[in-house]
């Protein structure tokens, strides 16, 4: 299904591209109410490797930029709790005030009940925005030290024409490696509002997906980004609609032969607390495949459950394991990871694998 390089000629398993910023959590409140913040690392690239080693354990790094102050000093010190190497980080001088380079916040409250999540980014100027093609030395990432794996996504390339660029010079480069490349859709509609919207998104993904060979989204994901047209469901998705994304699947492949494995979430919104969540996944070997649905999924935080779910479904694909076995790991740890607070898993290998496998919440003693 996927040509790997093997473990011993590489020292990582998977490195990814994408910002880091801080995120800040006003628990129980509002953000507008809050007075008390609790501090986490996250963003939609970053989250996706530091479950591959925080949870299950494999040789990770990021390629990130921040700005070289105590904020960004404090994001590399989750990075550093996470175990993902930052060898790679760019780090940019302190302008002082922030008036030309920054690092990025993300304020997100969860939501509950009839109150959906919000999440409140300021990352205009951020340092990983302002990165150029040439700024980062591919050849010697995935040629002299080497990586079997490279993920990267549509949050990353919204942030700036160059970011686009970026992205596209870095596929390119894990690809004359031989390093396979998996990407994440990730359609922000905030991050492109102001560079073109919904056209400029698709302009750039498309360009990009000629280049991945393991494409993820969700329900948004391959209609805005990608331009394909979700058939035989209503607008609400108040059902998993298994069929109607089947179909769109075999669009896609056809559009984009170069994928090897196409992967979604499926998700159903009940409440901000209570969704319904699956997922499904294809390759041309194993065809169609659909992780266990878990109808009523109660939800404490539900950011970061697609980054989980790609997190999982990538540590099968590595592991070797057939499609159906690693699109369940992948949904499993999709839905622990929205039963903790943060961007990040906080799940064990342990209870994922459990999960995936058929188990029950039953109390372990």
């Amino acid at each position: 299904m996927l040509t790997l390089r093997p473990q011993q000629d590489c020292e990582w398993d998977a490195v990814c591209l994408g910002e880091v910023m801080l995120r800040l959590d006003p628990g129980e409140s509002r953000i507008r109410t809050g007075r008390t913040f609790s501090a986490w690392e996250g963003g939609g690239e970053y989250n996706v490797i530091r479950g591959l080693r925080k949870v299950f354990g494999l040789k990770t790094a990021v390629v990130t930029a921040l700005v070289d102050n105590e904020v960004g000093h404090l994001v590399e010190d989750f990075m550093l709790a996470g175990g993902v190497d930052i060898s790679n980080v760019v780090w940019v001088e302190s302008d002082g005030v922030g008036r030309t380079v920054r690092n990025g916040l993300n304020f997100t409250e969860r939501g509950f009940g009839v109150r959906g999540a919000v999440g409140v980014s300021d990352r205009g100027n951020t340092a990983i925005s302002q990165l150029k093609p040439g700024d980062v030395d591919w050849s010697e990432i995935f040629g002299r030290r080497g990586a079997r794996w490279f993920h990267t996504g549509g949050i990353f390339a919204a942030l700036s024409e160059s970011s686009a660029e970026v992205a596209l010079e870095a596929v390119e480069a894990a690809h004359r490696y031989g390093t396979v490349v998996s990407y994440d859709l990730n359609y922000r509609p905030s991050l492109w509002k102001s560079i073109g919207g919904q056209a400029k998104a698709q302009q750039v993904n498309k360009e990009l997906a000629k280049h991945v060979d393991v494409m993820i989204g969700n329900e948004e994901d391959f209609t805005a980004a990608l331009g394909f047209e979700i058939e035989g469901t209503d607008a609400n998705l108040t059902q998993l609609p298994v069929a109607a994304f089947g179909r769109m699947i075999t669009q896609v492949s056809a559009a984009y032969p170069n994928f090897s494995v196409i992967a979604t979430t499926l998700r159903a919104v009940k409440s901000a607390t209570v969704n319904d969540w699956g997922a499904i996944a294809w390759s041309q070997e194993s065809g169609l495949v659909e992780a266990t649905n878990r109808p009523g999924l109660e939800i404490l935080d539900r950011v970061g459950g697609g980054d989980s779910f790609a997190s999982g479904l990538v540590y099968g694909l590595l592991a070797g394991l057939p499609l159906n076995e690693a699109v369940n790991i992948g949904a499993a740890h999709g839905a622990l990871a929205m039963t903790t607070p943060g961007d990040t898993s906080m799940a064990t290998a342990k209870e994922v694998l459990k999960l995936a496998g058929g188990g029950s919440a039953r109390v372990d003693r």
